[in-house]
């Protein structure tokens, strides 16, 4: 065969094929489509944003903006692939501080779209405009009229990959997911004004607002969330955090109401998503999912973002760093919360208990508190053999069997305080009244969750306050206590070695290996003595004496997955905490149980003293608070 009836097999693509197939990556409905030209306005500069749609984007999108606009020479070279004003070099890859880059939404819309362009720079003398029918071809720029700024229409999207067009769902599907990407851009820049009209009716309408101002949230994710939640800034020398982050008794069954932004960029990465779902350990009801609007800010060459067509996934050079911060800072927020104001409402009209903040701080208080209010009890363990989920199938005898174990700190947590002690808690005649009859202690300011008047059917104290009534469930609120007084305690022992009778041997895939030899110190601080017995074979001799009786071989399996995963894990404490949190609940004070007056204010001064006590281990709410409004309200006083 001669040469030159050779064919070649591997061949350019055609240029419009280029741009569809760009666009089949980055335009998956109208709403993407969206995305991209409003990160181009923010870009510009813009500060305020108009949107008009018709039939839900598909028949007519146009975007308005008050930016810095585009040159006539540069309209043309706009709508060519990987043509961009936003870098320049490898460097400026390297550090990318704009939400677009790539140059490649504008020639990928182009492509899947009848799309026209209308801008005018702001030193130029008149408006320009270029138009392009999706078949690669820009007419040239032509003379307008318009104000300094950029405007972007599109006509028919999908009108020549009819293929592609059949995916979209109705009309009515698709303007919500146009909705939610202008609510969700518009939480990203409140300086910015935005306004999204569809067939002819405005929709939305968000005027630009101060930076800190729950105005923005209000509008978009609704007034309730900003009144539920904590407005907090924490920083430290690379890195920044503030915004919203929602109460615990303000939770939602889906994870619909979660944003966080990098720089600006609202990003969903897995990171992330872990440390906050950390931030929020032991405070959720199962199955909840907190709410939350958090802004990080950090060094650009800290981060690339360029690993995914639409950029909500990113790379940390440094996760663990990261991944420590935002989980530190919302823990010490929402523990905080969940002691001061984490607590329900009831709403006067129908009688429901609703997520509410009650009081704002109780640090001043808090300050005040001795440890002669420490809460002290009997271990009291339930009879029974009831399995415990999540810790390796654990059952009753043998968590009785762990608190044995672990005498160092359950002596100090579970006995009753003094010699000869036969009370729950300790008695304070000396601060409180013993009597349901006398008055709270005179010259004295009223604590946050006032002073006990009664107990009902042995299960909820009844105190009064400034606000009015404070309902208490005992046996959540002791078991939060309870909790955090074994996990302080036990912060504060070493970690006590159980060996292993029969070491326990496990197959694990070289990644698993690599992963293991990068976190032996992880491992031994956790008290887990692991060895290396081959090329992929791990032996566990020791572990600590809490884990005697999990499943250790699948605990360190997960242990080693996450490590593969997400380079850090937090199985080992997870499945401690549970223990504690087992032991916690059956050590402490039982439903039926007769307090007396003293008995419940040392209870009550105990929960404002600790942290995250605006629930139980289980997430369940410890306490609501009746206003003395609300209670007018139910028996119509002054009306």
């Amino acid at each position: 065969m001669s040469a030159e009836t050779l064919q070649h097999r591997i061949h350019a693509l055609d240029a419009r094929l280029v741009n569809q197939i760009a666009a089949g990556e980055i335009i998956e409905r109208p709403a993407s489509m969206l995305k991209e030209l409003i990160e181009n306005s923010l870009d510009a500069g813009a500060t305020n944003i108009e949107i008009e749609i018709e039939n839900a984007g598909v028949k007519r999108l146009k975007i308005s903006d008050n930016g810095h606009g585009i040159l006539k020479h540069d309209l043309a070279m706009a709508l060519s692939r990987h043509a961009t004003s936003k870098i320049e070099n490898l460097t400026d890859l390297e550090q990318i501080a704009t939400l677009g880059f790539r140059g490649e939404a504008l020639p990928s819309i182009a492509s899947v779209t009848r799309m026209t362009i209308k801008s005018k720079e702001r030193s130029a003398d008149q408006g320009w405009m270029v138009s392009s029918d999706g078949n690669n071809v820009t007419s040239d720029p032509v003379p307008v009229a318009r104000p300094v700024g950029t405007t972007i229409e599109t006509r028919d999207l999908f009108y020549n990959t009819p293929a592609r067009r059949k995916f979209l769902k109705t009309d009515n599907t698709e303007f919500k997911h146009l909705d939610q990407i202008v609510r969700r851009m518009s939480l990203s820049r409140f300086d910015v004004a935005f306004k999204l009209s569809h067939n002819g009716r405005t929709v939305l309408h968000l005027p630009r607002v101060d930076s800190d101002d729950p105005r923005r949230v209000k509008m978009v994710c609704g007034d309730n969330v900003p009144q539920n939640s904590i407005y907090f800034e924490d920083q430290r020398e690379d890195m920044r955090i503030s915004g919203w982050a929602g109460l615990p008794s303000f939770s939602r069954s889906q994870a619909d109401m979660q944003y966080f932004f990098l720089n600006g960029r609202l990003i969903r990465d897995k990171t992330i998503i872990h440390a906050v779902r950390l931030g929020y350990q032991d405070v959720l009801f199962h199955g909840r999912h907190p709410v939350y609007v958090l802004y990080l800010e950090m060094d650009p060459a800290g981060v690339d973002v360029n690993v995914h067509p639409t950029k909500h996934e990113v790379r940390f050079r440094d996760s663990r760093n990261v991944h420590g911060f935002v989980f530190r800072a919302l823990q010490r927020q929402v523990g905080a919360s969940a002691g001061e104001s984490g607590s329900l409402s009831v709403d006067a009209e129908n009688g429901a208990a609703s997520p509410q903040p009650v009081f704002s701080t109780m640090t001043g208080h808090s300050e005040q508190i001795t440890q002669q209010n420490t809460l002290s009890y009997h271990t009291g363990l339930v009879e029974g053999d009831r399995r415990v989920s999540g810790v390796g199938s654990l059952t009753q005898n043998q968590i009785r069997e762990q608190v044995s174990g672990y005498r160092a700190i359950a002596d100090s947590v579970f006995r009753p305080s003094g010699e000869g002690a036969t009370s729950v808690f300790r008695e304070q005649t000396a601060d409180y009244s013993q009597s349901p009859n006398e008055q709270a202690p005179v010259n004295q300011d009223v604590p946050p969750l006032g002073y006990a008047l009664a107990q009902l059917k042995g299960i909820y104290i009844l105190a009064e306050n400034k606000e009015g009534l404070v309902l208490v469930d005992m046996h959540a609120a002791h078991e939060r206590i309870t909790y955090e007084r074994l996990k302080e305690a036990r912060l504060g022992s070493d970690v006590v070695l159980q060996p292993l009778l029969v070491p326990v041997t496990i197959n694990v895939s070289e990644s698993e290996i690599t992963a293991w030899l990068g976190k032996k110190d992880l491992f031994s601080e956790l008290g887990l003595e692991i060895e290396q017995m081959d090329k992929t074979i791990l032996v566990i001799r020791s572990v600590p004496d809490m884990l005697a009786h999990a499943d250790v071989s699948q605990l360190v399996r997960d242990v080693l997955s996450d490590l593969v995963a997400h380079e850090h894990s937090t199985r080992i404490e997870d499945t401690i905490h549970e223990i504690l949190s087992s032991m916690a609940c059956h050590g402490s004070v039982r439903a039926n149980r007769l307090l007396s007056i003293s008995e419940m204010n040392a209870l009550l001064r105990d929960m404002e003293a600790t942290e995250r006590s605006g629930q139980c281990n289980h997430g369940r709410p410890t306490w609501i608070q009746m206003t003395l409004g609300q209670l007018d309200g139910w028996f119509k006083r002054g009306q």
